[in-house]
């Protein structure tokens, strides 16, 4: 029986057993199944990302430059330090390295000390070195005779060479190097290339494992962006701006946008004032920082958000406001288009008209009778407020849209803003008021682009900045397309229109814009800000504006100078924008190829070039000026000249006065510049003869001109004989 049960027990506990191991193996069985075919692709990527690290490589972001190749944004190589710990042998040589790469790189040395003693192949010490530091890096090396436990890895960094140049237009970019305002944000995807990566293997430990396990996959350079601006243009602009926000005491800043009227490309946009994009979150004005300081601590850092927001926003693109009397070329322009006048229709402006129960005033008390002609250039509100009711509010709103004020130009430039305006079903007072400018508003983008409409027979044309985009070899990889986007007006209109505006700004209100020779055709505006609601309504703000284009014969570009509250003497744009618009395409259209073409009135008032005669005989060159028709005073007793005044090359009035040096104490003789400003042309001119100068007018050099600025202030000492440049302006050029 014993035997028996020995047997059952065996064979119950033999059972058990193969039961076990059956669940045994299955289990396991169940287990690999699982690990293998159900989970094993997540498990293989988990153990994947487990024993690889990446680290990314920068691509060098695409450059910016000009139309004539000057570099404008630029990405420069700095350096990223890391260590590799775990070829670093001894204590001695962490000490080294720490101590040593603590004073290059201005960090603490017991930081960078524990860093050396972990356990790794790879880690980070410091990014965006410079390249001179990475040499000082180097040299330490060197110098110690260590040759394993340091990587320099090449990174990227944003320059901007010229500094605030372009500024709001260029933009800048963040820490990242990704663009952060401007161009740099419009067009981040094409500047950004696409980075590449370092793959490093880890061990079963942990620990990275030797470089021969790393895989580089090289970064893509990003693609580079070549502008329709000309940095000679900007110059030009922005200088005019300043010298006019100088002038004319601009509370607000100032804009300048020059566009070529046939293909809407942008030679120069100027905004007043700026910024460093090497440095973005610094204030440029110091008194706004000033102000910032004097607040409450938990003010302070809502108002430095607000003012850097400030001078990062580009007033061409994203600021609206009331065009004013330059709309006026395209209420003209629906006018004749329309048939509702021509040249020669006759309107009696009493200095006021009412509309729907409402007393709507001009400028001046009253024009009396005038052509449609003379209405545009006395910038007579009146006799736009009747053609205005001529066109009907659906006419006037069709053209209204079809100039493109209806919606975004689609420049490209982040944040351009939305217009404010009245629809087709407008009433009849706002249809009186738009039709003079006023009660709706626009970017000065919008005023630009329909201003070439008016020049260039009558396209509607895309405003852009980027000519073309090319890959890092210099490969084009896309060009922007200049076909117009519609006809507004027809070419018979667009003519008229230009003539019209010639005519105005040659002996109309746009008098203060002309340039003898250029053909000049122009608008002036003087609009009301919209203020906001806690801005104080006791005080008026104004915006005094100038567009205007050249040459009439057949336009080319076109330019709008806009000042933002204007709290000088005059806050007219005539009067304010005017000169500065005048002395900005006098540099710019020579400069650009446009040939001056003088009538006869013209070349009896044009400078000429005086000739060089330094180190000539007395005898000689008194005989070769005098040829030339001017008047030469010599001082000294030498026979030879050694210095002259004005020098060769230098403008002079016809039959103006060269003096020659012809001693080394003659040279020393100077006289006092005297205050030349408001004065008429002939009280100028006697009052610089009398002073031992001489004056080059411009400007409104006729009709009823006084000089508004000189070149040289009051007060100097100069050589007798020195050219001083008088600006005058037409006092009754106001609008």
């Amino acid at each position: 029986m014993a035997s028996g049960t020995t047997i059952r027990m065996w064979r119950r506990t033999l059972f058990l057993l193969v039961v076990m191991i059956g669940l045994g193996f299955g289990w396991i069985l169940f287990n690999l199944v699982r690990l293998q075919l159900v989970e094993g692709e997540e498990l293989r990527s988990m153990a994947l990302d487990q024993s690889l690290q990446t680290t990314s490589l920068s691509a060098q972001r695409g450059t910016i430059y000009d139309c004539n190749g000057n570099v404008l944004a630029e990405s420069a190589s700095v350096w990223t330090v890391a260590l590799e710990p775990a070829y670093i042998k001894d204590d001695d040589t962490r000490r080294t390295l720490a101590k040593g790469l603590a004073d290059i790189l201005d960090m603490d040395e017991e930081d960078i000390y524990a860093l050396t003693k972990k356990d790794t192949y790879f880690t980070y010490v410091k990014r965006k070195v410079e390249t001179s530091v990475r040499d000082e890096i180097n040299e330490f090396l060197e110098e110690n005779k260590i040759d394993r436990g340091v990587q320099l890895i090449e990174d990227y960094k944003r320059y901007y060479p010229y500094g605030d140049f372009l500024s709001q237009t260029l933009g800048f970019t963040g820490t990242d190097s990704q663009g952060l305002s401007g161009l740099e944000t419009q067009y981040n995807d094409e500047l950004s290339g696409t980075a590449g990566r370092l793959v490093t293997a880890k061990n079963a430990a942990g620990t990275d494992m030797p470089f021969e396990y790393e895989q580089k996959i090289e970064a893509q350079d990003g693609n580079n962006l070549v502008l329709t601006i000309d940095s000679n243009v900007q110059s030009i602009l922005e200088e005019g701006l300043k010298q006019g926000i100088i002038d004319n005491d601009v509370q607000e800043g100032a804009v300048a946008v020059l566009m070529n009227v046939k293909t809407g490309a942008i030679l120069g946009l100027a905004v007043e004032g700026s910024f460093d994009p090497n440095d973005p979150f610094t204030l440029m004005d110091e008194e706004v920082q000033k102000e910032i300081d004097a607040l409450p601590e938990d003010e302070q850092d809502k108002a430095y958000n607000n003012a850097l927001q400030k001078q990062w926003r580009n007033k061409a693109v994203s600021d609206t406001y009331y065009p004013g009397s330059v709309f006026k070329m395209c209420t003209g322009s629906m006018a004749l288009e329309e048939g509702v006048v021509t040249e020669e229709t006759r309107f009696t402006c009493t200095g006021s008209t009412t509309v729907a129960g409402e007393t709507l005033h001009c400028w001046t008390s009253g024009h009396g009778e005038e052509t449609f002609v003379q209405g545009l250039c006395n910038s007579c509100n009146p006799y736009f407020m009747w053609i205005g009711e001529q066109l009907g509010a659906l006419t006037f709103f069709k053209y209204f849209d079809a100039f493109g004020f209806t919606e975004k130009t689609g420049i490209d430039l982040p944040g351009e803003g939305t217009t404010l305006y009245h629809g087709a079903d407008m009433g009849p007072v706002e249809l009186a008021t738009e039709s003079f400018g006023q009660n709706f508003s626009i970017t000065p983008i919008h005023m630009i682009t329909a201003c070439a409409a008016v020049a260039n027979g009558g396209y509607l044309v895309q405003p852009h900045l980027v000519d073309h985009i090319e890959d890092s070899d210099g490969n084009i990889v896309s060009t922007t397309d200049t076909s117009y986007r519609r006809q507004v007006i027809s070419e018979d209109t667009s003519r008229r229109m230009v003539d019209i505006l010639h005519t105005n700004a040659t002996s109309g209100t746009a008098k203060n814009g002309y340039i003898a020779g250029y053909r000049i055709c122009g608008k002036t505006g003087t609009s009301q800000k919209i203020l906001e609601d806690n801005i104080d309504t006791s005080k008026k703000h104004y915006i005094a504006s100038y567009c205007g284009f050249a040459p009439a014969d057949d336009p080319e570009y076109a330019l709008l100078i806009f000042f933002d509250e204007p709290e000088g003497d005059s806050y007219y744009g005539g009067s304010v924008a005017g000169p500065v618009f005048a002395n900005c395409m006098s540099q710019i259209l020579p400069y650009l190829g446009v040939e001056p073409v003088y009538t006869e009135e013209e070349l009896s008032r044009l400078d000429t070039t005086v000739e060089n005669v330094v180190g000539e005989g007395t005898d000689t060159a008194k005989t070769k000026l005098d040829q030339e028709g001017f008047t030469v005073i010599i001082k000294g007793d030498g026979d030879k000249v050694l210095a002259q005044s004005p020098a060769g090359g230098e403008k002079i009035p016809k039959q103006g006065t060269v003096v020659l040096y012809t001693t080394k104490e003659s040279q020393e003789e100077t006289v006092t510049v005297p205050d030349l400003t408001g004065l008429s042309f002939s009280q100028a001119n006697e009052r610089a003869t009398n002073a031992g100068v001489q004056i080059c007018m411009t400007g409104a050099i006729t009709g009823n001109g006084v000089s508004q600025s000189q070149s040289i202030e009051a007060g100097e000492k100069v050589k007798q004989g020195t050219v001083i440049t008088v600006n005058f302006v037409e006092a009754d050029a106001v609008m």
